[in-house]
């Protein structure tokens, strides 16, 4: 009896030769090698990025919260984006800004004359007869970040100038213990 071999078929691969183990672990090797480059460092760069930016903002905040407010005056940019026009001739002005995604304060002060706080008042939608004795239009949580402490001699006058978003809302305190030169002392609060 005979067997009868089947034809090969034409169209049919040519048999593998078995790879040889050292290629076969150099291949494996450079795929993975080929992950870790694709795949792996982006994601390790993201990871310390993120890092870096929430350090840096934590960073920021404790130094900006230990310094409180800085002496001079605040940039152009700052005063129109607050709509805090300090008046031409101000002594003893400071500022500090405070951000966050749902607001954004610029705390200022500064020493006037009456007509440079008469100015001030109108420039910013106000009017110097809207000022209240005794109102502390500036709240606690603002006294505390910028370190302003409104018990000394007064006497004190405050007003709140409430305006449409996206403009921002002025509070204002004036300290008149010199009748001809007052202080005063503003927060404006935005919500971008």
């Amino acid at each position: 009896m005979t067997t009868s071999r089947p034809s090969p078929d034409p169209d049919a691969e040519p048999p593998r030769e078995a790879e040889a183990r050292g290629h076969v672990i150099r291949r494996r090797a450079l795929t993975l090698l080929t992950i870790v480059l694709l795949i792996g460092i982006p994601a390790g760069y993201l990871v310390i990025s993120a890092n870096q930016s929430r350090d840096s903002g934590k960073d920021k905040e404790e130094k900006y919260s230990a310094t409180g407010l800085t002496v001079g005056w605040p940039s152009r940019v700052q005063r129109r984006l607050y709509e805090i026009p300090v008046p031409a001739y101000s002594r003893n002005v400071a500022y500090y800004e405070t951000n966050n995604y749902k607001v954004s304060r610029l705390y200022a002060q500064f020493l006037t004359s009456n007509t440079g706080l008469d100015t001030f008042l109108r420039n910013v939608g106000s009017d110097p007869s809207k000022l209240k004795r005794d109102d502390e239009a500036i709240g606690a949580r603002d006294r505390h970040v910028a370190g302003w402490d409104f018990t000394g001699p007064g006497p004190w006058y405050g007003l709140t100038h409430d305006q449409k978003n996206p403009a921002p809302t002025l509070s204002v305190v004036v300290n008149r213990s010199n009748p001809d030169h007052p202080m005063v002392f503003v927060v404006s609060t935005t919500h971008p």
